[in-house]
């Protein structure tokens, strides 16, 4: 049998409001991405004019990488 909690303060009135409409949901949606490990980053505002979503901050990534890993491969040379 499961235990239920109680919060502090709550009552029986419905605080939802009108707008978070979750009747279409579909319970653990993302739970197996989130299993596969997914990462959030915060881009701080004043980057967002250069990195605008996901991808473009990977692109960076995936470029920033390469010079790094050329660096690392003169010096263990």
């Amino acid at each position: 049998m499961k235990k239920t909690r109680s919060r502090q303060g709550s009552s029986e009135e419905d605080t939802m409001r009108a707008e978070y409409d979750f009747s279409g949901g579909v319970r653990g949606a993302t739970a197996k991405r989130y299993r596969q490990g997914n990462n959030v980053v915060v881009v701080a505002p004043d980057l967002l004019d250069v990195f605008p979503d996901g991808q473009s901050v990977n692109d960076a990534l995936r470029a920033l990488a390469d010079v790094i890993r050329r660096a690392r491969a003169k010096q263990e040379a």
